[in-house]
């Protein structure tokens, strides 16, 4: 019987749990061992069953024996029913057989309200129960987890991660963006899977650098330089709570938004102090054009405490009447109830609820059904065995149940291309391209490494009520700050303010760079204007010239020549130089005067004679002598440029 190896069912007895005790029995006896290698091989019921059935031929087409005793007759009757137990269990289905991907699940589960109120283990429970009852999903693996608890400090929880390289088969984190690239490094080395929402770098799934890294939520900064473009608001400002995780988001938030080209400042962190939120928002008042704040902490709707007092103390500061808009970061994580959904928080709290009309919600879009409904349906079959009320519950628990699933569906599409381990790298290069059914909506995977990708709505709060409502659509294929933008859904952003200053569209283009707000094309255009009003002027001159309206006219020899005045006779006095010698008395002199005068002016206090164009060639204008010189016979018209050598010679 030869050993013909199926690469679509991987195989491991000896480490699956379900079978680990049982493996010693059965290595025991040689030629019952080789029945199950073979078995193992391909997953062949046909070929076990002809191996066992070559055993009894065996027996029976021996030469005649003579009667056997009873305890000969004992034992076959043994070896016959062991044969028969081997048989019944060989048509077991082949994933019986396989082998664990373990996943596990790194985050800060016990320091902060977010993570902690996601009730990580059921999610993950109620994830990994489903996928090994799915036919698709267990084909080759069984699916199982475990959960790493992540220290709340930076510096400690790296430390920690070192440590758990056996911890599985591909890691779902670290939740802390301050050491997410120091993780993905491990993972390299390791060779397993890392799949971390909190990495904010743009191309960490471009290149070699990272190869066994995948995104298992769509890049956060994206998601917002979107928003930012559709709203034409480039000035941001970021505030965030004052623990290591938020701190980490805040600055490497910053630094993804900058590599898109927007100018992110100031980047502050809120102290935890009474006065803590006043001095924070006190640095983004002062800071110019910028009129968006986006808010790294919980979300107060979930019970985030931090976000509550900065909130209030905006709304002290008059900053919510004056236009500012407040962006919530944690709500991009999962996904927001907001279809018959009520937070009566905002109708029991006056300060909130004015507050809370300058704030902007970007979060996931929920299916037919939001996640408080999807938790109370799984609680209701038992699936979750959970007393907490839905409303109490994270929303991240959605999250983690989608992030598990769509680990499954990207492992188990690499182990049917590849048709073996799926290793760290194996698992990066993921195809993608696949559809999935989420915890409470439909999910994607992108193609080329883009990971898990799903649709946001853009939520606003109208200051009435309990209840939020819907702006705009984001589709999950647009999700790479690249192509398309937000849908508008026929409802308005009210602003309980002034409306935000827009900035120039250049600040959101890879082809132009900004200088003060004024972008290339607004340049272009001012000076399309200059020149036109410049053109317009120079036509209006040379008409006023033409029709004589305008007395100057500039020009010159080339050499610095003086410059030429268009006289008429009117302005000219021509006076006879001949007769200054001669002395003139009182009377003649006044005569003169009287005779010389002019409509622009008169020549005074001199002893010159009046005279004529065609006794003289000298004249008075403005006190300056001209000196004339005739035109040949014939109507001027015009002076040609050689015409006017002879005035400036």
């Amino acid at each position: 019987m030869t050993n013909q190896r199926d690469p679509q069912c991987l195989h491991n007895l000896a480490y699956h749990p379900r079978w680990r005790h049982h493996s010693v029995k059965v290595i025991r006896k040689r030629h019952i061992w080789t029945v199950i290698t073979n078995s193992f091989a391909g997953c062949r019921k046909s070929e076990l069953l002809s191996a066992s059935l070559s055993l009894s031929s065996k027996s029976l087409s021996s030469t005649p024996q003579l009667p056997s005793s009873p305890v000969q007759g004992t034992r076959r009757l043994r070896g016959n029913w062991f044969h028969l137990l081997l048989l019944m269990i060989s048509l077991f289905p082949c994933q019986a057989w396989g082998t664990t991907f373990k996943i596990a699940l790194v985050g800060p589960w016990t320091c902060d309200i977010l993570y902690s109120k996601a009730l990580p283990d059921l999610a993950a429970r109620l994830a990994t129960s489903r996928i090994n009852k799915n036919p698709y999903l267990n084909k080759g693996y069984w699916y199982d987890y475990t959960l790493v608890n992540e220290d709340c400090k930076s510096t400690r929880a790296l430390v920690r991660f070192a440590d758990v390289e056996s911890y599985g088969a591909a890691f779902l984190g670290p939740a802390n963006p301050g050491y997410c690239s120091s993780a993905a490094l491990y993972a390299k080395e390791w060779d397993v899977g890392i799949l971390s929402w909190s990495c904010l770098k743009p191309n960490m799934n471009a290149g070699d650098k990272y190869p066994t890294f995948l995104r298992p939520l769509p890049l956060s900064a994206h998601v917002i330089f979107t928003v930012l473009r559709y709203f034409h608001w480039a000035h941001v400002a970021i505030i965030s709570e004052e623990a290591d995780i938020w701190e980490a988001t805040g600055q490497e938030l910053a630094t993804s938004l900058r590599a898109l080209g927007l100018p992110v400042n100031p980047v502050v962190t809120m102290e935890s102090d009474k006065d803590g939120p006043r001095r924070a928002l006190t640095r983004v008042r002062e800071t110019d054009r910028v009129r968006v704040i986006i808010m790294c902490m919980p979300s107060v709707l979930i019970g985030g405490q931090a976000q509550y007092r900065l909130l209030t103390t905006a709304l002290a500061m008059r900053m919510i009447d004056r236009g500012y808009v407040f962006i919530t970061y944690d709500t991009l994580l999962y996904s927001l109830p907001y279809k018959d959904t009520n937070y009566y928080m905002l109708g029991n709290d006056t300060k909130l609820r004015k507050a809370y009309d300058g704030v902007l919600s970007i979060t996931m879009e929920s299916g037919e059904r939001n996640f408080y409904e999807a938790f109370r349906d799984a609680q209701n079959t038992y699936e979750i065995r959970s007393s907490s009320p839905p409303e109490q519950v994270s929303p991240f628990f959605g999250t983690i149940y989608n992030m598990m699933n769509y680990i499954a569906m990207a492992a188990e599409q690499a182990r049917a291309s590849r048709g073996r381990w799926v290793s760290g790298a194996i698992l990066g290069d993921s195809e993608g391209g696949f559809e999935f059914e989420g915890f409470n909506q439909q999910l994607q995977a992108g193609r080329n490494g883009e990971g898990m990708q799903a649709g946001y709505v853009v939520l606003d709060y109208s200051g009435m009520g309990t209840s939020l409502y819907s702006t705009h659509f984001l589709h999950a294929s647009h999700t790479d700050g690249k192509t398309g933008g937000l849908k508008y859904l026929g409802r308005s952003v009210h602003f309980a303010g002034s409306t935000p200053y827009t900035d120039s569209s250049c600040w959101f283009s890879p082809h132009f760079a900004c200088s003060g707000g004024i972008d290339v094309t607004t340049l272009f255009f001012l000076l399309l204007l200059l020149i036109s009003l410049v053109g317009s002027f120079i036509n209006i001159f040379l008409y006023l010239k033409k029709q004589g309206r305008v007395g100057f006219s500039f020009g010159g020899d080339g050499n610095g020549g003086s410059s030429k005045v268009i006289l008429t006779l009117d302005d000219l006095v021509f006076i006879n130089t001949q007769v200054s010698k001669r002395k003139l008395n009182d009377e003649s002199i006044m005569k003169s005067q009287e005779d010389m005068k002019t409509p622009h002016h008169s020549v005074s206090g001199r002893s010159y004679l009046a005279s004529t164009p065609d006794s003289s060639n000298v004249a008075v204008f403005e006190g300056d002598w001209v000196w004339l010189k005739k035109c040949p016979t014939g109507t001027v018209s015009s002076v040609g440029g050689s015409t006017e050598v002879i005035f400036v010679k």
